[in-house]
């Protein structure tokens, strides 16, 4: 049986509520178990060398709320 997206999606759009979340944390743990192993590696690698930077002063961080203002007020300007 071959069915179309729409079909399928009209489906689900019929369930109980609790019926569709169900559905769709299965779906999101499904994708998310397909994680390239590789991608989480390199970002493991990413906050180290970022770990490091920091630790040996090469750079300074700036802090969250500094860094949302100066945002703000880009976008505001």
């Amino acid at each position: 049986m071959n069915r179309t997206l729409s079909a399928i999606q009209e489906d689900i759009r019929s369930l109980p509520a609790d019926e569709r979340e169900i559905l769709l944390r299965d779906l999101i743990a499904d994708l998310d178990s397909a994680t390239d192993k590789n991608v989480e590696a390199a970002w493991l690698e990413e906050a180290h060398r970022r770990l490091q930077e920091i630790e040996s002063g090469s750079v300074t961080p700036i802090p969250a709320d500094e860094v949302f203002s100066r945002i703000r007020k880009q976008l505001a300007g």
